[in-house]
């Protein structure tokens, strides 16, 4: 199925992509259905699948969902060549805790792992997960830089990243820098300005937790009551309206909602057919 696409820098992936954070926790009841829902995504045309080195089980170490993204990819029976995988690097784990290290020898480091894991010979989109305050943003930059150069990686994200850094990313990576993954939904709109400067800048803007994180999820309707509303007007889900709003904000946004479940993925793909008028735009602003 071909859905509605928009532009990752010289790549178009799919309007919605799928976010690989909450996949599994572990055991193998879990990553069978982390294994189905990845799999539904690509039946219902997804080519956008996000994951990070550090998205795992605690006490498991890096790499558990790079390695089922890897396996679901390869256990499809379908063509998976024209879909990007997207990883990040920049965080640690050590059991529960996830601390940042923007190093570049650890960038370096970082990079080998998700190579191997995802058993490519270059990382389509190699995204930096989060500053670092003890390390000079540029310098970490820098080593993106030079595993573009390398051929290691082909398209660089940032994510958590403010208009500042995106403008001196954006000057040490040039081309090379493709998206901005930043937190957006409809509790949280204080990434406006960045997703603004990467309409300017011409880089995508894909919200993470865009329906406001997978705990909170089936509470937006009850917390939004505008978009609850939009949807009764639309026989949809507030979840749906909430993925269709946040692809009107701009033609650079490609939301990634995490999914657990087939259903949960299918239902979000099905935002691709909400089209919202004038009215609804103005009842979800506030």
């Amino acid at each position: 199925m071909t859905l509605a696409q928009r532009s990752l820098g010289n790549r178009t992936v799919s309007a919605i992509g799928l976010g690989a954070m909450p996949m599994s926790t572990g055991g193998e009841e879990a990553t069978s259905r982390a294994r189905a829902t990845i799999h539904a995504a690509l039946d219902a045309g997804v080519t956008l699948i996000d994951t990070a080195d550090c998205y795992a089980p605690d006490g498991t170490g890096l790499g558990h969902n790079e390695r089922l993204v890897a396996d679901a990819l390869a256990s499809w029976d379908g063509d998976a060549s024209g879909v990007l995988v997207a990883t990040k690097g920049g965080l640690r784990r050590e059991g529960s805790d996830w601390p940042v290290d923007g190093r570049p020898e650890w960038i370096r480091e970082a990079v080998e792992g998700s190579l191997e894991r995802l058993g490519v010979e270059q990382i389509a989109l190699y995204q930096h997960h989060r500053p670092d305050p003890a390390v000079d943003y540029a310098e970490t930059i820098g080593a993106f830089r030079d595993l573009v150069d390398a051929g290691k990686v082909a398209r660089v994200g940032l994510s958590n990243a403010d208009p500042d850094q995106i403008r001196l990313a954006n000057g040490i990576l040039g081309d090379a820098l493709v998206s901005v993954q930043n937190q957006f939904s409809p509790s949280f709109r204080s990434s406006l300005p960045e997703l603004e400067l990467c309409a300017e800048l011409g880089l995508a803007f894909l919200p993470w937790s865009p329906l406001g994180g997978i705990s909170h999820a089936g509470e937006l309707g009850r917390q939004h009551a505008a978009f609850a509303e939009v949807a009764r007007k639309h026989d949809a889900t507030p979840q749906q309206v909430a993925l269709a709003w946040e692809l009107a904000q701009a033609e650079c946004v490609v939301p990634i909602p995490g999914a657990s479940r087939p259903e949960s993925i299918r239902a979000s793909v099905e935002a691709l057919q909400l089209t919202l008028d004038a009215f609804d735009l103005e009842a979800l602003a506030g």
